[in-house]
């Protein structure tokens, strides 16, 4: 009659996991505070007029439509930091190789040639 071999998981090798996930759970909870707290923030930033805060700090008067604007990139701006967390974290990018870095760079680099296009276009002096 043959015996299955031992194959009870030897103390230190338990510990060890263990370890590694309680490592691992930590970050992943430090994450979620560091997300919570910066959608608290985001909330926070929501009530505050930019517009007049740019004006009051350069001494001049900015339109609603230009107040407006100014919200939105500081939301994005925010919105971008928490997104590059939970892709660095959650999606485990932090570990990846340069190949994957090389790609995200140049991604961003278009999606930035995207939005100064729209920019372009948004501000034509050309009337039709």
């Amino acid at each position: 009659m043959n015996n299955p071999p031992d194959i009870s998981p030897v103390e230190h090798e338990t510990e060890e996991y263990a370890h590694q996930v309680q490592a691992h759970v930590t970050k992943y909870l430090m994450v979620g505070g560091l997300l919570l707290a910066f959608t608290i923030i985001t909330v926070a930033l929501s009530y505050v007029d930019f517009g007049a805060v740019l004006s009051h700090l350069f001494h001049t008067n900015l339109s609603e439509g230009q107040g407006r604007k100014a919200n939105v990139t500081v939301a994005l701006l925010v919105a971008t930091f928490k997104a590059g967390l939970v892709a660095a974290i959650f999606m485990h990018l932090a570990a990846e190789k340069r190949l994957i870095y090389r790609v995200l760079i140049f991604t961003g680099f278009f999606v930035l040639g995207l939005f100064w296009l729209t920019y372009l276009a948004w501000y034509d002096p050309v009337h039709r």
